[in-house]
C-alpha cells in the first residue's frame, strides 16, 4: 500500500480536486495518476476491487489476471509477476462467492464431531484439517454434543451453506433421514455401520478390544471389570460384544462380569468407579475409552487403593493426557488423527464423483505404560 502512495504522490495532478478513494482505504489520491507507465483513473466507489482493476494495474488482459489467479500454467512468467504485484499492493481478494457459482463448488466441507472438548474428537479434527488444508480446501467445524436434534441442525446449516461435503459421527438417530440433506457424505465413529450404503473411516474396534485383552489376560488378572459408556451408543454395544465374543474362547464366566455404565468423561468415568469399588474390588478393569479410565484412576487413588498393584487399568484411544497421569495410562490407541486425514481422501472422492468409496476399518495399537503389571507368563501379544 504504502507503494502505490509513494507512486501516487510522485506523479502530477491530472485534475484539479481531491478524491477519497474506498478501494485504497485511508488514502487520498488524485483522480489520475500514472503507475508502472499505466494511467489510473481513481473513483471514489467503494465497491471492491475486481480482476478487471488487476489487469488495469497490472498492464495485462482480464483473461491474463483470470488464469493467473486459477494457477494455470499457461502464463508467461512476466505476466504472472506483474499480476501477483498488483494483488499484492492492492490488497485484492478473489470473490470465492462468484467462483463457486461458476464452478458448481465452494472449496468449503463440513465436519459433525460428538464432543470437541474430547482430544479423540480434536484429534480427528486436526487430521481432517491438516488433509482439506493441503488441498487448499476450508474445514468448518460443529460439536453436536451428542444431540441429534443440535446435530440435525448443523447438517441443515452446512447444506443451506452450499458446502461441498462433510464428515459426520453420526449420533443416535440423528441421521434417519440422511438422504435428504443430498450432500456427499463420509460417516465416521461407530455408528457408521448403521449406513452400510455410505463411505466410512473408523477403528477396528475388534481388533482393539483383542489385543487390550490379550494384554491382561498375559498379566494373569483374568476377566476384567468393564467402564463402558451410554446404554443407547453403537460403540457400547460393539465394545462389549467383542469382551463377550473373546471371554467365550478364554473361558470366562460372562454371566458374573461386572459392567458399569457411565458417560464418556472424566467425571462419568470417576461416578462408575466408584459405584464398582462400592460393591467390590475389581482386579483390573478396561474402560471404554481413556478419559472414563483417567477418571477412574482417580477414584482408585482417592479410596486408597495403588494403581496396578491393587487394581490395574486399561484405557481405550489413545489421547494425550494418558501419557502424563499417575501412574501413566496403558491403553489401546485408535489412530484417531489418521482417521480426519482419510475421512478427507474419502469425501474428496465422493465429491468427485467417483463410485465405489469403500469403507475403512484401520487398526488399533497397545500402548504400554504403567497401570497394568508386567506379564507373568509368556504370551503373544499383538499390537495391530
Amino acid at each position: 500500500m504504502r507503494a502505490v502512495q509513494r507512486a501516487c504522490e510522485s506523479q502530477p495532478a491530472v485534475g484539479d480536486h481531491d478524491w477519497p478513494v474506498g478501494r485504497f482505504p485511508r488514502l487520498v489520491l488524485r483522480d489520475s495518476f500514472v503507475l508502472g507507465g499505466v494511467r489510473i483513473t481513481v473513483s471514489d466507489s467503494t465497491a471492491p476491487l475486481t480482476i478487471i482493476d488487476i489487469a488495469r494495474l497490472s498492464g495485462v488482459s482480464k483473461s491474463t489476471v483470470s488464469r493467473v489467479l486459477s494457477g494455470a500454467e499457461s502464463v508467461s512468467e512476466d505476466a504472472r509477476e506483474k499480476v501477483m504485484a498488483a494483488v499484492q499492493t492492492s490488497g485484492f481478494r478473489r470473490n470465492d462467492l462468484a467462483r463457486s457459482l461458476r464452478s458448481g463448488r465452494t472449496g468449503m466441507i463440513g465436519l459433525v464431531i460428538p464432543d470437541i472438548a474430547n482430544p479423540f474428537w480434536a484429534d480427528v479434527a486436526r487430521g481432517a484439517q491438516d488433509a482439506a488444508a493441503d488441498e487448499n480446501v476450508s474445514l468448518l467445524i460443529f460439536n453436536s454434543d451428542w444431540d441429534p436434534e443440535r446435530e440435525r441442525r448443523h447438517l441443515l446449516a452446512l447444506t443451506q451453506s452450499r458446502v461441498d461435503g462433510a464428515i459426520v459421527n453420526p449420533v443416535r438417530d440423528g441421521l434417519d433421514e440422511i438422504a435428504r440433506f443430498r450432500i456427499p457424505l463420509v460417516l465416521i465413529g461407530s455408528s457408521a455401520e448403521r449406513f452400510p450404503q455410505l463411505p466410512s473411516v473408523g477403528s477396528d474396534i475388534s481388533q482393539g478390544v483383542s489385543i487390550g485383552l490379550d494384554r491382561i489376560v498375559a498379566a494373569g488378572l483374568g476377566m476384567p471389570a468393564l467402564l463402558v459408556g451410554d446404554a443407547e451408543r453403537t460403540a457400547r454395544e460393539r465394545f462389549v460384544a467383542a469382551v463377550r465374543s473373546i471371554g467365550e474362547v478364554e473361558g470366562w464366566p460372562l454371566d458374573e462380569m461386572r459392567l458399569e455404565d457411565g458417560h464418556y468423561t472424566v467425571d462419568g468415568g470417576r461416578a462408575a468407579m466408584n459405584r464398582l469399588l462400592a460393591r467390590d474390588i475389581p482386579r483390573v478393569v478396561f474402560a471404554a475409552n481413556d478419559l472414563m479410565a483417567l477418571g477412574a484412576l482417580q477414584a482408585i487413588r482417592s479410596s486408597g487403593l495403588r494403581c496396578p498393584e491393587d487394581v490395574a487399568l486399561l484405557g481405550f484411544d489413545g489421547v494425550p493426557a494418558a501419557e502424563v497421569s499417575a501412574p501413566s495410562l496403558t491403553t489401546v490407541a485408535k489412530p484417531s488423527r489418521e482417521i480426519g486425514g482419510r475421512a478427507f481422501e474419502l469425501l474428496s472422492k465422493k465429491i468427485a464423483g467417483e463410485p465405489d468409496v469403500p469403507k475403512l476399518s484401520l487398526p488399533c495399537a497397545l500402548i504400554e505404560r504403567e497401570t497394568l503389571p508386567q506379564p507373568n507368563y509368556p504370551r503373544a501379544v499383538s499390537t495391530g
